[in-house]
């Protein structure tokens, strides 16, 4: 799995066909979905010989391609579509930022989707795009996954209202899909936080500072993908009262887009509780480091002060003075360590009356 940053992004001319991504692996393939509230075709390998016949423009129709390697069959579908290069080129360049873009009766939406790696802490970052038309909705991602499994059982058993609606409404669907996999991943960053926060309680150990610093690494990324997502969601829904009954988004159909850029809402003031409780981490990290190196200070100036009068004392014996009557006594020796015995025993009782250690 790997981690993507806007910035470290290949530069391509804008209307340069190379897929930048690193899914090179994934065969393009297709599915095709014709239906409406009576009936349902499903043509799971489809292909680009079969864009005249299969299509009912009369239905609802929605192309779902897996795979962005094939350059030459996503330009067939450009040309038979009318697609403009500009968009194919944003489809296959993966480090573009979320954005909504409006041409002559073509909607073109883009997003990553995002979901944790399952062996280490980063992020898994995939771009789906989308292209709709009158009639017609065409999705892009980069491998086959099962973020629309339960889409296309929908479409199957005519469960819910998808049927019903036209293709603008599976948009919304696929959309609140793919912006599901922000709470999964969000969740799962909210749970190894919790984590980090109690191995702060229990030690100061470097790898807690680093660990802080790659959530606060990913929470950052999340951000900056939901921001221009909200952005294209708060366009769409300003467009509301602008469009008429036949533009390519029904007037009941905005509805459920504002639902969406609430979502988007909700996820970014979830994201900055998130960077609150990773700052608490980081200064609940470094206060447990100032408390520790406090104690070890602490218990160096004990045994400092324990051992200054015995200097002292040995100090005093070590001068080579003639005249010292206590160097002539038989036991001398022992008495001064017993004195220093008891100096250090009554230094220790007194520190710890004081509840200095």
């Amino acid at each position: 799995m790997r981690k993507i940053k806007y910035k470290k992004g290949r530069k391509l001319q804008h209307i340069t066909l190379e897929y930048t991504g690193s899914h090179k692996e994934h065969e393009t393939e297709m599915q095709l979905f014709v239906y409406d509230d009576t009936d349902v075709v499903e043509y799971d390998k489809f292909t680009v010989l079969a864009l005249n016949s299969c299509f009912d423009y009369s239905k609802n129709n929605w192309l779902n391609v897996h795979g962005l390697n094939d350059i030459s069959l996503l330009k067939t579908i450009g040309a038979h579509f009318k697609l403009d290069d500009f968009l194919l080129a944003d489809i296959l360049n993966t480090t573009k930022r979320t954005k909504l873009e409006e041409q002559q009766n073509i909607l073109f939406f883009n997003i990553k989707s995002l979901l944790p790696s399952e062996y280490s802490d980063n992020i898994s970052v995939e771009q789906i795009s989308f292209i709709l038309k009158e009639g017609i909705l065409i999705s892009f991602q980069e491998k086959r996954s099962d973020f629309f499994t339960h889409i296309r059982e929908r479409l199957r058993t005519h469960a819910g209202i998808v049927r019903t609606k036209k293709v603008d409404y599976l948009l919304y669907l696929l959309l609140d899909a793919v912006m599901e996999n922000f709470y999964i991943t969000i969740e799962n960053e909210e749970d190894k936080i919790e984590d980090l926060i109690n191995m702060t309680k229990k030690g100061a150990d470097p790898v807690i500072l680093e660990k802080i610093e790659n959530h606060r690494d990913n929470l950052n990324f999340l951000k900056r993908s939901i921001v221009p997502l909200r952005d294209s969601l708060y366009y769409l829904k300003t467009k509301k009262d602008d469009e008429d009954e036949n533009g390519l988004i029904q007037k009941e159909t905005f509805n459920f887009f504002i639902r969406l850029h609430q979502k988007s809402l909700e996820l970014l003031e979830q994201i900055e509780s998130d960077m609150s409780a990773l700052e608490s981490a980081s200064n609940f990290y470094f206060s447990e480091q100032s408390r520790k190196m406090n104690e070890i200070m602490k218990t160096l100036t004990i045994i400092s002060a324990i051992f200054i009068p015995l200097t002292f004392i040995v100090g005093v014996y070590g001068m080579n003075f003639e005249n010292m009557p206590e160097l002539k006594t038989q036991n001398g020796y022992f008495v001064v360590m017993a004195v220093m015995f008891l100096l250090v025993i009554g230094l220790i009782i007194y520190f710890k009356k004081r509840r200095w250690f």
